[in-house]
Order: structure tokens, then C-alpha cells, then sequence
């Protein structure tokens, strides 16, 4: 059930949207807005925010969410989930806060977010300050296969199938956490919808990210010019907060390295079936090194224009 609803604006006339019935289930079934655009609930509890011709963009396939869900179920990229989830907890400490998680995929990180908060606030004191019990949280991902997941995972967000390259679903200043975590990133859009105390999170991998099967798995290298360009990209609208690396050691099976391959870019290139013939041989226990990078941004004084 959602905690909170959080302020959305219509897609096509940028109105507000509000509940339509069915209010006393704490479910949203229809969002519509004043000049009767109107917005219905997939039967698996996401919306669909995408309008005229869509999007060009390729989304992530049924056959990468259920890699990807498999993957992070196991639990292997579980201490970025918690240091995401404090990292972004500072932010999110004021009365009825809002998170956007854009590119949330299959909703993993997010609900890291939310349960971390949730469990600060039982632990919270007296006199301790506002809590967050009201946070109102939004995952935007442009795979409807990817939304399945999250709605279920996450029934107290709204959950959109969206395009981070248009214009976002939310109003000026209306988001305390921006969360990104390996996904595009629209600098303008997300500087708009964050208020000045706000804050964007994007985690990214650093050199020698899972090196020890990327070439095997057919997976894509780590660029050297990575924080650089994100860096030129975020300038004029946001200044660097904090960086703090995560290192996580795994020991993967076969099927656990063809998942972590199907579930990334690499998925949208190769199948199952070739993954497999591709990494025979491969001992029951592979040593890999995850490496990210979780960087903390703030709007700047003087917003680019």
C-alpha cells in the first residue's frame, strides 16, 4: 500500500494528477487529471506514462529482468543496496519527504531505501526530529518487464513506465533524493524536479568492475574516462557532494556469472543459450570483484539555464 502519494503531473497537459476512486484501498487504480487525460493501473500495479510515439529507446527484455531479479535475490550486490540506502538517508529526514528512483529496474535498490528508512524511524528517539514514515517514493524505468517486478516488490511507490529523456512526471522542486544506479541520466530534468536542500545519487562501476569474467561473459569494459564525463555532464546544474567507493568480493556459480551478463547491457546482445556454451568450464565457484562508485551531488547555487 502506498505510504504516501506523491505529486505527479500529467504527461500530456503537465495537470496535475489525482486518484481516481478506490481511494479507501490504499491501491491507485486510475490517475487522471483536470482535462480528463487518464492514466489506468497495469493488472501488476505499474503505469504506463509513456504517450505519443513512446520512446526510440531499446528497454531491458523479459529474459534481462528475470536474470536481473535472480541475481540481486542472491543477495550479491546487497552492501551497495545499504550504502545507497545511507547515503541517501540525510536528504530524506524532513517532513514527507519524496525519492525518485530513475532506471529503477526491477525495484532491488529502492526498497533498500525504503526499508533502511523505515528501520531508522522505529530506532528514532524521541525528540529526535521529523520522521519518515510519510515518504512518498517513485521508480520510473522504461521496461514494462522491469515494472512488473518493482510494482510488486515496492506496492508503496507509484511505479511508471517512463523515458528519463523526456520531460519527468513531477513538478519543479517536489523531490528531496534523486536515485540513479547504473542508468541514464538527464542532468536538466533531474535538476528541475529536486529541491535546492536535494540531493542526486548515481552509482556507477569503476576500473576493474567484475574484470575477472567481463571478457569472457561478453560484457562491456569499464570506461577510464567514466567520472569524467559524468563530471562535464552534471556541470553548471550540480556541484560534487561526496564519492565513496564499495568493494565487494563475490563468489559466483556459472549460473550466477551468466546472470550478472544477461542482466546488464550485454543482455540486450546475447541469449541464454550462448552464455552458457560461452562460459563452460567455468568452476563451481567463480572469485569476482564488484567495484562501484556511489557519488553524491547537490544543485548548484547558479543552476546552469
Amino acid at each position: 500500500m502506498l505510504s504516501r502519494l506523491p505529486v505527479l503531473l500529467c504527461p500530456v497537459c503537465r495537470q496535475d494528477l489525482q486518484p481516481v476512486g478506490d481511494a479507501g484501498s490504499g491501491r491507485v487504480r486510475v490517475l487522471a487529471c483536470r482535462e480528463r487525460h487518464s492514466f489506468d493501473a497495469a493488472r501488476q500495479g505499474y503505469f504506463n506514462m509513456l504517450v505519443g510515439k513512446g520512446t526510440a529507446f531499446e528497454s531491458d527484455t523479459a529474459e534481462m529482468v528475470a536474470a536481473r531479479t535472480a541475481f540481486l535475490d542472491a543477495g550479491h550486490y546487497l552492501p551497495l543496496a545499504e550504502a545507497l540506502a545511507r547515503a541517501a538517508e540525510p536528504a530524506l529526514n524532513g517532513p514527507a519527504p519524496t525519492v525518485l528512483d530513475s532506471g529503477t529496474g526491477t525495484g532491488h535498490y529502492l526498497r533498500a531505501v525504503l526499508d533502511y528508512l523505515g528501520d531508522r524511524v522505529k530506532n528514532r528517539e524521541p525528540g529526535d526530529g521529523a520522521g519518515v514514515d510519510g515518504v512518498a517514493a517513485v521508480g520510473l524505468d522504461i521496461s514494462k518487464f522491469a515494472l512488473r517486478r518493482a510494482a510488486k516488490l515496492n506496492p508503496e511507490a507509484i511505479n511508471l513506465v517512463g523515458d528519463v529523456w523526456q520531460p519527468l512526471p513531477l513538478p519543479d522542486a517536489a523531490v528531496d533524493v534523486v536515485t540513479v544506479v547504473f542508468a541514464p541520466r538527464n542532468p536538466a530534468e533531474f535538476a528541475r524536479v529536486l529541491k535546492p536542500t536535494g540531493r542526486l545519487i548515481v552509482v556507477t562501476p569503476r576500473a576493474g568492475h567484475l574484470g575477472e569474467i567481463a571478457s569472457r561473459a561478453g560484457m562491456l569494459g569499464i570506461d577510464p574516462g567514466k567520472d569524467e564525463r559524468l563530471a562535464d555532464a552534471l556541470a553548471g546544474r550540480f556541484s560534487p557532494l561526496s564519492a565513496q567507493d564499495i568493494d565487494v568480493d563475490l563468489s559466483l556459480s556459472p549460473e550466477d556469472v551468466a546472470n550478472l551478463a544477461l542482466m546488464g547491457p550485454a543482455g540486450h546482445h546475447t541469449d541464454r543459450a550462448t552464455l552458457t556454451e560461452r562460459l563452460a568450464g567455468l568452476p563451481q565457484a567463480t572469485k569476482v570483484s564488484a567495484r562501484f562508485r556511489i557519488s553524491v551531488f547537490v544543485p548548484s547555487e547558479t543552476p546552469a539555464p
